[in-house]
């Protein structure tokens, strides 16, 4: 499979970025996502060769979700985000598990490289695609200091596959918000997929592919509410004042489906581009 995000589909042909896409969503993707392994650190500094003295910029850092994992690895860690909300909330979990090398910015990936300094590293985790990604592709080709590294991260992490033992009622609840938002908004290119040929485009050799193996996560009925309500299709504001009977319905579809659930998490991929 050629790198690509498997989180949401996104938009391409035809569209812009929406500001709003994820308002009212930062909260909840910290809750309701499942957290990248910590094994991804290891595998992604062993890989690397890093020895805590590099800078690591995160495009699309979201709430800092890998942007914090990373960080103890590296000198500096700089994560930038087009959503206001995703940029604060990424600020509080910082401050929250004492994280003092990390600065963030509200930026557009198309704006880099803005006033950044070069780094030796940068990240796309289910951000890219989101992106005019030949621009940022190029620009994120010249903030790279010589010898440095792109990690492109596939990874999924709202939903697991069947685990065989208490799976979400993942079916149920697709119906469910579709009842209430009518069928997921159309997305003008389903899968944007060819990133490989557009970081060759812009000059980066590879990838090298590095796998990290599935999991079994043990997840409640309030981590499933919250990855419903993470999601750009599904964000609590596109239910206006339909959301506390939503929020009913759900609830009680996922107590009767028993309340706590066990998922298999998808591979996550590294690949790493010189």
């Amino acid at each position: 499979m050629p790198a690509h995000d498997t989180d949401e589909s996104p938009h391409h042909c035809g569209w812009s970025w929406d500001p709003s896409l994820y308002a009212g969503s930062a909260a909840h993707y910290v809750a309701g996502r499942m957290a990248y392994p910590s094994e991804l650190a290891t595998v992604l500094i062993t890989e690397l060769g890093l020895a805590g003295t590099s800078t690591l910029l995160d495009v699309g850092c979201g709430p800092g979700s890998l942007t914090l994992l990373l960080a103890p690895s590296f000198a500096r860690v700089i994560g930038v985000d087009a959503d206001q909300e995703m940029v604060d909330q990424a600020t509080r979990q910082a401050a929250a598990h004492h994280v003092d090398n990390a600065s963030w910015r509200c930026m557009r990936a198309e704006d880099l490289p803005a006033d950044l300094p070069s780094v030796d590293v940068i990240t796309f985790a289910q951000s890219f695609h989101w992106m005019d990604r030949p621009r940022v592709a190029a620009a994120a080709r010249r903030l790279l200091a010589l010898g440095g590294a792109l990690v492109h991260v596939s990874a999924t992490t709202h939903r697991g596959i069947a685990s065989g033992e208490q799976d979400p009622p993942w079916d149920a609840i697709t119906d469910l918000v579709e009842t209430y938002l009518g069928p997921k908004r159309a997305v003008p290119g389903d899968s944007p997929g060819n990133e490989d040929e557009i970081y060759r485009a812009a000059g980066f050799d590879g990838p090298r592919d590095v796998e990290l193996p599935s999991r079994i996560v043990h997840r409640s009925a309030d981590d499933i509410v919250a990855s419903v309500y993470s999601l750009s299709s599904s964000t609590p504001r596109l239910f206006g004042d339909r959301l506390p009977a939503f929020d009913r319905e759900l609830r009680t579809l996922l107590r009767d489906a028993g309340g706590e659930f066990v998922e298999l998490t998808r591979p996550i991929v590294l690949h790493v581009w010189r």
